[in-house]
């Protein structure tokens, strides 16, 4: 029986000779200043009663709850949507290591897991805690709050944001619609569109004979 030849290939063969110089605690390579600071400070002063009631039990040598949220928000952050790519993040990069606390990097699979079972249903609870507590920390002022639909940019946002002028022109695209829509409602059903309000339609009149038809 002819056995398939497995080679191993030594991928350090042609480095250059060095020792990696590194602190023992990585703590010190990250600025004061840093975001990661900020949101490891502001989930460890959050109330996440809510986010603990979907738990039954947790396991040892893994990364605690609260450790899995703080790295799902601070890759959304940084654009990581993908559970493999803050998956490779967790193993790589220094900010991440650091909310980690020392424990090992958790897979893809235990990501999505957490992200659907049990950061999902706490969403909104948890954002709205955030907003308060930056907030609190002049991290934000609310000088500025938009609720007619303005596009603003934001780092979190996977799309980015939408032109005004894109908005203007879809907008009057829409409404030159509306019109030929209403002719072709009154002729299809027998009907007539009255406007008593600005940009307020009701049904103003049915036709007899459709009426009478039903009834």
């Amino acid at each position: 029986m002819q056995l398939n030849n497995l080679t191993h290939k030594n991928y350090t063969a042609f480095g250059n000779v060095y020792q990696l110089k590194l602190p023992l605690n990585i703590e010190y390579i990250i600025p004061n200043n840093d975001s990661v600071r900020l949101l490891g400070q502001i989930i460890e002063e959050m109330d996440l009663t809510e986010f603990y009631q979907s738990y039954s039990r947790s396991r040892n040598n893994q990364a605690t709850p609260k450790q899995m949220l703080k790295i799902l928000l601070y890759a959304y952050m940084n654009r990581f949507y993908s559970s493999r790519k803050i998956e490779t993040a967790c193993k790589r990069d220094i900010n991440f290591m650091y909310l980690l606390e020392g424990t090992h990097a958790p897979d893809h699979a235990t990501i999505a897991r957490f992200r659907s079972l049990h950061f999902a249903p706490a969403t909104k609870n948890i954002m709205a805690q955030m907003t308060h507590t930056l907030a609190d920390n002049a991290e934000v002022s609310f000088k500025n709050i938009f609720i007619d639909g303005t596009k603003l940019e934001a780092a979190a946002n996977k799309y980015t944001f939408v032109w005004k002028k894109a908005v203007s022109k879809n907008q009057k695209k829409l409404m030159d619609k509306i019109p030929a829509l209403f002719n072709e409602v009154e002729e299809f059903f027998v009907l007539k569109i009255c406007m008593y309000f600005k940009n307020t339609y009701s049904f103003c009149a049915l036709n007899l004979s459709l009426f009478r038809h039903y009834n």
